[in-house]
C-alpha cells in the first residue's frame, strides 16, 4: 500500500536519491537527463574529502568521460604503471591503460555541480533511518516509490550490512602534501604496498599532494596503542619502501580513518523501491581500485531499470551477479597478499610475469 503524501514532501513520482558522492550524483545525472525531476540529498552543504575513491582506473575514467566529467579537465595526476612492493621484493608493470589520481573532494564537487545543472534539486538533510518509501532524516521526512541509496561504506538504521568478521577491515588515510617529497617518488604510478594484516595504496593526486590510503586488520591498530600515526611508523620500520615514502610526512597531518568495512559484500535482494547504489550494493576490496567504477556502473544500471519500468529487486539481482566476479577476483588476491610470505610471492610473480599481472587487473573490472 503506497505511504500517504506529507505536506510539503516530495511527490512520489519524483525518485529521491540519498548521498552525493559519485554514485549519487551519477544517478541523480541520468534521471534528470531522463526526464525525472531527482532530489539530491546530501548530508553536507560543502564536499568533503572521502577517504575512498583516490584512484580513477581507465574503466572509471571512461565511464566518467560518458557522463560529460574528463578527468583530465580536473588537473588529475596521469597514472601510468603499477608498483608493487612486499618485504624486500618489488615489482613494476604497465596498466592496462591510463589512469588517473584525483581527490573525493575535486571530483565529487565536480559530480555534485553536474547533477544539480542537469536538473537535479539538492537537499541539504541528515538521514537518520530509512524503511521502504520513507527516509527518516534530521530537517524532516522524505517519500518515495523510488530511493536510490548511495551513502557508501555508511549503514543507515533499517538496512545495516552485515559486519560479523573475527578481525574486522578498517580504512585509514593520511595525505601528504607536495612539499613532503612523496610525489617525486611515486610519480606516474599507484602503487601497492603489501604487509602482514594489510597494504597500502599510495598515488599522486592533483595540485602534486600524495593520497596514503591503507586497508588493514583492526587488530594491526589495537597493537599500536589505537594511535594512527604509531601504527604508521610501525609498518614504516618493517618496510623500507613505504618508510621512504612517509620521509617527509609531519606527524601532525590528520589520519582519517573508517571501520568494519565489510569487504567483499554484496547486495543480493533489496527492499521494495530501494535501489542500492555504489558500496551499498558492492564492496570490492579497494586494492583492486575499482570502487569508483562500481558506484557509476550501479549508477547508470540503477538509473536504466527505473526508466525501464523494471524493479529495485530485479536490478539488484542482475547487478549482483555482474559484480559478482570482479569482487571475488579482488577478493582472493586480498586474502591471499595479507600473508607476509605470500605478498612476497605475489610480487615475485607480477616481477617474474607482468602480462599476468595485467590479466588480472583486467578480471577485476566491471
Amino acid at each position: 500500500m503506497p505511504l500517504p503524501p506529507l505536506r510539503g514532501a516530495t511527490a512520489l513520482s519524483d525518485p529521491i536519491v540519498l548521498g552525493a558522492g559519485p554514485a549519487g550524483s551519477a544517478a541523480a545525472i541520468h534521471l534528470a537527463r531522463a526526464g525525472a525531476s531527482p532530489v539530491l540529498i546530501d548530508r553536507d552543504a560543502e564536499v568533503g574529502d572521502c577517504l575512498c575513491g583516490g584512484f580513477l582506473s581507465w574503466k572509471t575514467s571512461a565511464q566518467l568521460r560518458s557522463l560529460g566529467c574528463d578527468p583530465a579537465a580536473l588537473s588529475a595526476h596521469a597514472v601510468r604503471r603499477l608498483r608493487m612492493f612486499a618485504g624486500a621484493r618489488a615489482a613494476e608493470t604497465e596498466l592496462v591503460a591510463p589512469a588517473f589520481g584525483l581527490s573525493r573532494h575535486a571530483l565529487d564537487t565536480t559530480l555534485r555541480d553536474m547533477a544539480v545543472a542537469s536538473g537535479a534539486r539538492l537537499e541539504i538533510d541528515r538521514a537518520r533511518s530509512i524503511a521502504p518509501g520513507c527516509i527518516n532524516a534530521e530537517r524532516r521526512e522524505w517519500r518515495s516509490d523510488a530511493i536510490f541509496l548511495a551513502t557508501g561504506k555508511h549503514d543507515l538504521r533499517g538496512i545495516v550490512r552485515p559486519r560479523d568478521a573475527d578481525d574486522a577491515a578498517l580504512g585509514l588515510r593520511v595525505r601528504l602534501p607536495a612539499a613532503s617529497g612523496a610525489a617525486e617518488r611515486v610519480g606516474d604510478a599507484i602503487e601497492l604496498h603489501l604487509f602482514s594484516g594489510g597494504y597500502a595504496g599510495i598515488v599522486v593526486q592533483e595540485n602534486g599532494s600524495t593520497n596514503v590510503c591503507l586497508a588493514l586488520r583492526k587488530s594491526l591498530l589495537r597493537e599500536a596503542g589505537g594511535d594512527p600515526w604509531q601504527l604508521l611508523e610501525r609498518l614504516a620500520e618493517r618496510n623500507p619502501d613505504f618508510a621512504q615514502r612517509l620521509e617527509g610526512a609531519d606527524r601532525t597531518l590528520p589520519v582519517d580513518t573508517i571501520g568494519a568495512v565489510p569487504y567483499g559484500w554484496i547486495a543480493r535482494d533489496t527492499a521494495p523501491g530501494l535501489y542500492r547504489l555504489g558500496d551499498q550494493a558492492a564492496v570490492i576490496p579497494s586494492l583492486a581500485g575499482e570502487g569508483m567504477s562500481i558506484a557509476l556502473a550501479s549508477a547508470a544500471d540503477a538509473a536504466s531499470a527505473w526508466r525501464e519500468g523494471r524493479s529495485a529487486a530485479d536490478f539488484q539481482r542482475r547487478f549482483a551477479r555482474r559484480a559478482r566476479a570482479p569482487v571475488h577476483v579482488a577478493g582472493f588476491v586480498w586474502n591471499y597478499a595479507e600473508g607476509e610470505r605470500a605478498g612476497q610471492w605475489l610480487v615475485r610473480l607480477a616481477g617474474l610475469f607482468p602480462g599476468l599481472a595485467r590479466v588480472v587487473m583486467s578480471l577485476s573490472r566491471i
